[in-house]
């Protein structure tokens, strides 16, 4: 008899790990070794949070403000998010529908929590973050995954979203740029979809990390933006983690309508109770204070973007649509099915990538972890250097394959 086995509760064995954290951890594990990987796994930027940020939560600590907060938030990070809405997005929200979380993450597994019952149906356009489905499934929801193509950008239509809604639907889960394939939606995308989402009377999660992170002449658009009826049936996701390369700080937030943000806070009340307070001091001066280092960022990741999708796209058997958000290229790999390395037979993204990793000491992410095989995720929120070598390698690789 197995009691480790009995012990645990059946959600778990029902998920399934992050693939990207399976992925980063390898490759963590084969450098410890003395191996020179090159990691274009995780999705973090490789910047440092900017020093006035660091140097305000050292203040905090150091003025004392070490003890437990709101579990929902401070105050005054709360008014902070509603004037950065306000600016950014001319949405105006009231601090009690705002609620502070530790990490974005954080925030979609409490607004799942507090809106999924068992039997309700999420729609999911895929690709999709990982955690997207698993975080569903632990709460008895069941995920409907919408598969896209490239020829519609990777992107769902409103007849697609029309088609798969059902008396069980809840929510739709809206990420815009995207992770893994850095999409974005445009303003009339967004538009045509919402008008399928009043129709229906169904909410939409709006997960909007990547915000600041978009490219060229486009700009973002939020959902809650289309009208006040929309922006009442959206809960609008963010925070701080890649803007201002705050991932360790844990830092997030969503707004919405009152009597959901209350559910969240009651939730976190009895679950991590407040995020760490400097590290909401610290998102106070992120917000209002000089934007200097995010766009710095954003024109060091933009360069970046470019050499990636034009080097990709010079690889035989390689094709990659261009993003225009996030720091990740989607390329598709399914030309190489079939082929042979060093290590077996390329059976799917997969193999694709344990071969890559073992033979070339390359660490992408398959496609398969994000609902759409065939497909890799190159992150390039890492050095031009790393990004040059790494392509090369990778370009080595398949014209090895034969």
């Amino acid at each position: 008899m197995n009691t480790s086995s009995n012990l645990l509760a059946n959600r778990v064995s029902e998920i399934e790990e992050s693939i990207t954290l399976k992925i980063t951890g390898l490759a963590k594990t084969l450098r410890s070794e003395g191996k020179n990987i090159l990691a274009f796994s995780a999705g973090e930027p490789d910047f440092d949070t900017p020093s006035h940020i660091k140097e305000s939560g050292i203040r905090a600590i150091q003025e004392g403000k070490n003890k437990y907060t709101v579990a929902s938030g401070i105050p005054e990070l709360k008014e902070a998010v509603c004037q950065k809405l306000l600016r950014d997005q001319n949405l105006t929200y009231s601090s009690d529908q705002i609620v502070i979380s530790c990490g974005a993450k954080h925030s979609i597994f409490n607004v799942l929590m507090a809106t999924i019952n068992p039997g309700d149906e999420v729609i999911v356009p895929s690709p999709y973050w990982v955690s997207y489905p698993e975080q569903i499934k632990l709460f008895g929801g069941q995920p409907i995954i919408l598969q896209t193509t490239e020829e519609t950008g990777l992107k769902i239509t409103p007849d697609q979203l029309e088609k798969s809604i059902t008396p069980k639907t809840k929510l739709l889960i809206l990420n815009s740029p995207s992770n893994p394939t850095g999409m974005i939606y445009s303003k009339s995308e967004i538009e045509a979809l919402a008008d399928v989402v009043l129709a229906h009377n169904i909410w939409v999660l709006s997960d909007e990390i990547y915000e600041h992170l978009i490219y060229g002449n486009n700009t973002h658009f939020s959902i809650a933006q289309v009208s006040p009826e929309m922006k009442e049936r959206t809960i609008l996701v963010n925070g701080w983690s890649k803007a201002y390369a705050m991932t360790g700080w844990r830092l997030g937030f969503i707004a919405c309508n009152p009597d959901l943000a209350k559910a969240v806070g009651k939730i976190q009340s009895q679950s991590t109770s407040n995020p760490t307070t400097c590290a909401q001091w610290a998102g106070i001066t992120a917000l209002n204070g000089s934007q200097k280092a995010v766009n710095d960022m954003k024109a060091a990741f933009d360069e970046r973007r470019q050499y990636t999708i034009q080097t990709l796209n010079t690889i035989s058997g390689i094709t990659c649509l261009e993003p225009f958000g996030a720091f990740y290229a989607f390329p598709n790999i399914s030309q190489y099915f079939g082929k042979s390395a060093q290590g077996g037979t390329i059976t799917d993204s997969v193999t694709f990538c344990q071969f890559l990793l073992e033979e070339s000491l390359v660490a992408v992410v398959p496609g398969s972890g994000f609902g759409a095989e065939g497909f890799i995720r190159f992150s390039y929120a890492t050095s031009k250097e790393a990004i040059v070598e790494g392509l090369n390698r990778l370009r080595s690789f398949v014209e090895g394959l034969h």
